[in-house]
């Protein structure tokens, strides 16, 4: 049974990444005709994104899930490297690159045409081993500030020295995990875990004949390697985590698959995260398995937040009663996560005092406009200004546990405890900066407060109409008869 109360102790895990690290690029635009030149087609480029990738791309989804990070990598002395160090930084990744000038940072350059890869141009080279000396040089300074030490390995030749990494990692008590590339897992003696995919364990001398020959191998190949635990990967049938004296399965979740580039980077990440949070093994690849399941519905290498899994795990953001309170600076955060993974952020808001059946085909309405809706809500001290000494009815932290259990919300965010603000969300609206702001009632675009910033800032004002006849107060004149 998984303990969903450890996801309000994400904050606690303390990840150091060591990789591979390289730079994702992606060339996006239309294709209408074929090129004079040659047999190919002819991308009209209207965007270029860079993104985090390899062990980069790891440390990125473990910050998405409110965990402190450290990310320790390669790079060369080029704009390629200083883009990603950018990228790190937004997402607030303590970055540990060492730049070096025999190689270039590795970049990964994609060319996308109606949601299609025409072409993947890769920029590389191996790293010497001197250069994966250095690095492996660098761990045991770093070590101090993390309880465990994730190993992310791309064959990129960073970890030509990982048997040295391991074992300063080891020596300092830290929990090591690996995500392996080599054939010979023996590479990695003393790790905690490792967590191939079925190409790399059947490369690595796996059999796959039959669940009794996988499982016998597998425990072979841990104690032959001197590693405690796999966790093999097996695409649509799940993954499995296996250790010498027992065995757990997890089954795919059963979702519709648009990409699955980063899913074992999400896997790992989530994994680390969710045992320095403080779950069980089992618990931890549970949850990280659902975390897979999410990631491979999203185009590119996405992410996963954490009301994301919660919602996956319990419908809801509770725990043990209480609802599940983000602080305000990490759910503007998360909020703009969304926002880098494509989401569209809708935003309404209201005292929804007692919540009926209006308030949830409204806020039903106000979520379909985007994929994520922000509830602005007025506090106790904002209604009792607007609505009189005997409201609210319900106090702020009931109304938003309420609130926060609709599918529809995804944030509950409190404003009006500043008089000088009018009771108006107008200050919060800046802050999380909507795609779309919605209002119900008998409003116009032009009587929306926060309505002249939001389209200034390109994005779109609705008014949506409520339910005749529902309202907090007239539940209330009828309860009082």
């Amino acid at each position: 049974m998984i303990d969903i109360s450890r996801l309000n102790h994400l904050s606690e895990a303390r990840v150091l990444v060591v990789g591979d690290v390289m730079l994702d690029r992606y060339y996006q635009g239309d294709t209408q005709r074929i090129s004079p030149e040659a047999p190919v087609p002819v991308v009209r480029v209207s965007k270029i994104e860079d993104k985090a990738g390899g062990a980069a791309n790891v440390a990125r989804n473990i910050a998405h899930l409110d965990a402190h990070v450290g990310l320790l990598g390669l790079v060369g002395r080029d704009d390629n490297g200083d883009s990603l160090t950018q990228i790190l930084a937004a997402d607030g990744i303590r970055s540990e690159l060492l730049a070096q000038d025999e190689h270039p940072t590795i970049a990964k350059m994609r060319v996308i045409s109606r949601h299609q890869q025409v072409v993947r141009l890769d920029i590389e080279q191996n790293f010497s081993r001197n250069q994966a000396e250095a690095l492996a040089d660098k761990v045991a300074a770093l070590l101090p500030d993390y309880d465990f030490v994730l190993v992310s390995d791309y064959a990129k030749g960073s970890l030509a020295a990982v048997g040295r990494i391991i074992a300063t990692a080891k020596a300092a008590g830290k929990f090591v995990l690996v995500d392996p590339k080599q054939a010979d897992l023996a590479v990695y003696r003393g790790a905690d875990i490792i967590t191939p995919n079925l190409s790399e364990f059947r490369l690595a001398g796996g059999d796959t004949s039959s669940e009794a020959a996988m499982f016998s191998s597998a425990r072979a190949m841990l104690e032959r390697c001197g590693v405690a635990a796999m966790l093999l990967t097996r695409s649509e049938q799940g993954m499995t985590l296996i250790t010498a004296s027992e065995h757990h399965h997890f089954p795919a979740q059963v979702l519709e698959v648009s990409d699955v580039t980063g899913a074992g980077d999400t896997v790992i990440a989530t994994l680390a995260v969710m045992l320095g949070a403080g779950m069980a093994l089992p618990q931890a690849v549970e949850v990280a398995n659902l975390a897979a399941g999410l990631v491979v519905a999203k185009l590119g290498a996405a992410t996963v937040s954490p009301q994301e899994l919660a919602a996956k795990l319990n419908s809801h953001l509770f725990s043990q009663g209480d609802v599940y309170l983000t602080p305000f600076d990490k759910a503007l955060q998360h909020i703009e996560f969304a926002k880098q993974n494509g989401e569209r952020i809708v935003f309404t808001n209201g005292c929804f005092d007692i919540l009926h059946a209006g308030h949830v085909r409204y806020l039903a309405q106000a979520k379909a406009q985007g994929d994520r809706l922000v509830v602005g809500l007025n506090s106790d001290a904002s209604i009792k200004r607007l609505k009189g000494d005997s409201r609210p009815v319900n106090p702020l932290e009931e109304r938003a546990t309420v609130l926060a259990s609709l599918a529809s919300v995804d944030w509950v965010l409190p404003f009006g405890d500043n008089p000088s603000e009018q009771d108006t969300p107008l200050e919060l609206i800046l802050q999380v900066k909507p795609d779309v702001l919605v209002k119900g009632g008998d409003y116009t675009v032009e009587t929306i407060v926060g309505a002249r910033e939001v389209l200034a800032a390109g994005g779109e004002v609705k008014v949506l109409q409520f339910v005749d006849g529902c309202s907090t107060s007239a539940i209330i004149k009828k309860i009082k008869g």
